[in-house]
C-alpha cells in the first residue's frame, strides 16, 4: 500500500510540474490572448492556472503587449487600463476506505478499516489584461513602455 502512495504522489507531482502555465498561447493550462480594438489599440491579457504566481501573470502579459508593439509596426506602447482577477475554487481528492479482516480458529473476527483521501485544495487562479495603445515614436508627458527594452528585460527574467 505504501508503495502505492509513493508511485501515485509521484505521478501527481510530475502532474503539477507539467501544468505550470508557460508563455504560451492560451490553452488548457493557461496562456495569453489578445483582441486588437482599433489600428493601435489592444487588450492583451494572461491567464495563470493554480500554480501561477500574479506577478508572472502580470509579466507575461507585459511581454504580449511588448510582442504586439512590434509585431503592429511600434516602438513604444501606453497602458491605459490594467485588471489583476483571481479566481478561487477548491478542490477535494475522493476518499476511499479499506477494510481488511481476519477469523482465527475460534470463529474470532476482527478487522482493520484504513481511509485515505479526502483533502482539501485552495486553487488561485490569476488572470491580467491590459489595454494598450501603441506608437511608433515616445510619447511625451505620458508614462510609456520601450517594447525593445521590455522583451530583453523578460528574456533575462524568463529564460
Amino acid at each position: 500500500m505504501k508503495k502505492l502512495k509513493l508511485i501515485t504522489l509521484l505521478y501527481f507531482s510530475l502532474f503539477i510540474i507539467a501544468c505550470s502555465t508557460t508563455y504560451q498561447p492560451s490553452g488548457l493550462t493557461g496562456g495569453y490572448e489578445e483582441t486588437q480594438l482599433d489600428t493601435n489599440v489592444f487588450r492583451v491579457s494572461f491567464e495563470g492556472n493554480g500554480f501561477t504566481s500574479s506577478q508572472k501573470t502580470t509579466d507575461f502579459t507585459l511581454r504580449r503587449s511588448a510582442e504586439l508593439t512590434q509585431e503592429s509596426g511600434y516602438s513604444y506602447f501606453v497602458i491605459i487600463n490594467q485588471n489583476t482577477d483571481i479566481s478561487n475554487s477548491t478542490y477535494t481528492t475522493p476518499q476511499y476506505s479499506t477494510t481488511t479482516g481476519n477469523v482465527d480458529n475460534s470463529g474470532y473476527f476482527s478487522a482493520n478499516t484504513n481511509t485515505s483521501g479526502g483533502q482539501t485544495y485552495n486553487i488561485s487562479k490569476p488572470t491580467t489584461s491590459n489595454t494598450i495603445v501603441c506608437y511608433k515614436q515616445k510619447p511625451a508627458g505620458i508614462l510609456s513602455y520601450n517594447a525593445a527594452f521590455i522583451l530583453r528585460s523578460m528574456a533575462a527574467k524568463y529564460p
